[in-house]
């Protein structure tokens, strides 16, 4: 009986190692990124057919990233704040705001976006590929990453807090007039 608890102590213990190794750092919320950053690059495939590009050629204008999936009750929350008091504002002025989906299909990020009555754009991040490089793989959505003129995170919130989401509009607002 000994062995096989010192056996799985182990095997626990090497697992927490290995995540150790693999996400070195992760904040309290799940980021794996921090403020100051320079926002890790990726493939955009937006789900209405756009052409792709890399978050790296939207360098010059500011970027929020916001991760969602059609499952989140806290991102269908957000979501209508995001379209009505962000994107509708600075849509046009240097500014992207894009829903990254989470693993979820072409067909049903196209339905959720007509579901939730969003003009900005969704992307696809099928296989969880650009969410696990600025969130841990476990941790949750809704969440979003805002990028400034030079590529550098200047700005993260996780979950839906009318306080936290006017200071991200007020942060916009800063970045867009420089």
């Amino acid at each position: 009986m000994n062995k096989i608890v010192l056996l799985f102590f182990l095997l626990f213990l090497q697992m927490g190692i290995y995540a150790q190794k693999e996400y070195p750092y992760v904040d309290k919320v799940g980021f794996i990124v921090k403020i100051g950053q320079q926002a890790p690059d990726f493939k955009i495939v937006y789900a209405n057919g756009d052409p792709s590009v890399n978050l790296s050629d939207l360098k010059g204008d500011v970027v929020l990233l916001q991760f969602t999936a059609s499952w989140c009750s806290v991102c269908r929350k957000e979501m209508p704040h995001l379209e009505n008091r962000i994107w509708k504002a600075f849509k046009g002025k240097n500014f992207h705001l894009i829903g990254i989906d989470r693993k979820e299909s072409m067909d049903k990020v196209k339905k959720f976006a007509k579901i939730m009555k969003i003009t900005y754009p969704l992307a696809l991040d099928t296989r969880d590929e650009i969410y696990t490089l600025y969130a841990h793989p476990k941790s949750g959505v809704t969440r979003n990453v805002l990028i400034d003129k030079s590529g550098k995170i200047v700005f993260l919130t996780r979950l839906f807090e009318e306080e936290e989401f006017n200071s991200l509009i007020q942060k916009i607002e800063e970045l867009l007039r420089q």
